[in-house]
């Protein structure tokens, strides 16, 4: 008897499983959160940029192609003290990239930070970062992937919008770059970002863009990298998700591990409150041919579709040549149908 009763509920939640169709889900939802952004500074051409390595250790031959990169956009640099440190697989010890941090904040010199690359150590610092002091000094943030720690954990505290998008050591692409100075230099008050014609034309599964949940919302922007948001989970500085778009990319992950960081978003927090989640492009995330795994299209559908919210994937951000530039705190609308974000205000002041 109760193998039948057992075998009835798994019957009863295959079919409602099979219900859930991701391509003709509909949601349609409005959802704003009255939280009041701090926003930076614009930057000009002829501002000063500190430039800093907050967690992994930078090569030679990246930190030039990272000055020539940010100087190429009519940008003076000023590199941080302990840029040049090394500590194992870090730039240094947790105390010489937090001084860094702090010291690029406060220099007067110094209009915005870019972090030259990201790697891993920048959530070694959230327990020890003065937020505090940053909220007194605001200035623009601008990083990725590891940074993604740092960019969450500010917002969260400070409410001051930070800046994902290229590290200084990324390539910028003609489609890189003119959405990050239309964000950081023209603080358009709506800004209309469309996919990158490349990525579109890239003919990899990871790089086309797909409707999840069909949904058009609005929302706060935040999120970052998967792996970094996961471990963010459950600790002080982990993301509020409530009634935000909330954008997730990765890089090198296999499906199994998609699903683990994702399975743990979705049991920590208020992830499931989001308003929509934009997933960028998960590059090299497929399993080997032959192994026994669902695809990353279907991983990312089954953690995704049953949360009944607006969901599409392949939006041009992630570790790729390709990548506009998401301001943290700022509102935005998601529109699945058109594969369109569009930033509703400014991120800057003047």
């Amino acid at each position: 008897m109760q193998r039948r009763q057992f075998g009835k509920k798994i019957a009863a939640a295959v079919l409602a499983g099979s219900l859930l169709n991701p391509g003709n889900a509909f949601a349609f939802s409005t959802r704003y959160s009255f939280k009041k952004a701090l926003k930076p500074k614009k930057l000009k051409k002829g501002d000063t940029i500190g430039m800093i390595t907050p967690g992994s250790y930078i090569s030679d031959e990246a930190l030039e192609k990272a000055v020539s990169n940010v100087e190429s956009l009519g940008f003076k640099v000023k590199l941080s003290k302990n840029i040049r440190a090394k500590r194992g697989f870090n730039a240094g010890t947790d105390l010489e990239r937090l001084l860094d941090l702090h010291t690029m904040f406060t220099d007067k010199d110094v209009a915005g930070i870019w972090c030259a690359r990201g790697g891993y150590g920048c959530t070694r610092l959230l327990p020890y970062v003065d937020f505090s002091l940053i909220k007194k000094h605001p200035k623009v943030l601008i990083g990725y992937s590891d940074v993604t720690a740092l960019l969450n954990a500010i917002y969260l505290k400070t409410d001051l919008v930070g800046f994902h998008g290229p590290v200084g050591a990324s390539e910028f692409s003609d489609y890189t770059k003119e959405h990050l100075l239309a964000v950081l230099m023209e603080g358009k008050e709506k800004h209309v970002i469309p996919l990158s014609q490349d990525n579109q034309a890239n003919e990899k599964p990871a790089y086309q863009a797909r409707q999840i949940r069909y949904g058009k919302v609005k929302g706060r922007l935040v999120g970052g990298n998967l792996s970094l948001l996961s471990s963010m989970s459950g600790t002080a500085w982990e993301p509020d998700y409530k009634d935000t778009i909330t954008f997730i990319e990765d890089i090198g992950e296999k499906p199994y591990r998609i699903d683990r960081m994702l399975t743990q978003l979705r049991q920590t927090g208020n992830f499931k409150e989001a308003a929509a989640i934009a997933y960028g492009i998960f590059a090299d995330c497929e399993a080997p041919e032959g192994e026994d795994s669902l695809t990353l299209a279907d991983t990312l559908n089954d953690r995704t579709a049953d949360l009944q919210i607006p969901a599409l994937y392949g939006l041009s951000f992630g570790h790729i040549t390709d990548q506009f530039t998401l301001p943290i705190g700022v509102m935005a609308e998601l529109d699945t149908r058109t594969q369109i974000l569009t930033l509703l205000e400014s991120a800057v002041e003047e």
